[in-house]
């Protein structure tokens, strides 16, 4: 009983530890973050999240910083009406994650 009280409290550490880690951005500090030239423009992000998903149309973005980088992330529905999620480094403009959302 003891090792599965230590594994659950072990677990609640880790996901408690993971869940602090993201840190959401707010439009004022995202604006001077940009034009501090730390990340990359909004309109160059969208663009890399367009490019991954043709004749989509953007529903959503967010600015977060997870783990000491800053993570773009773009909401985007295609032609077919199908939901993807691009995540993007907001300094680099590199694609991190593209997939369905679901």
């Amino acid at each position: 009983m003891k090792t599965l009280t230590a594994l659950f409290a072990a677990t609640a550490i880790t996901l408690t530890a993971g869940i602090a880690q993201a840190r959401d951005i707010g439009p004022d500090e995202a604006l001077r973050l940009r034009d501090a030239g730390t990340i990359q423009s909004f309109e160059k992000l969208n663009t890399v999240a367009l490019g991954q998903h043709p004749q989509a149309t953007i529903t959503d973005t967010e600015l977060e910083q997870e783990y000491g980088k800053y993570v773009y992330q773009v909401e985007l529905r295609d032609a077919k009406g199908i939901e993807w999620d691009v995540e993007m480094d907001a300094v680099t403009g590199q694609v991190l994650k593209n997939h369905q959302d679901s």
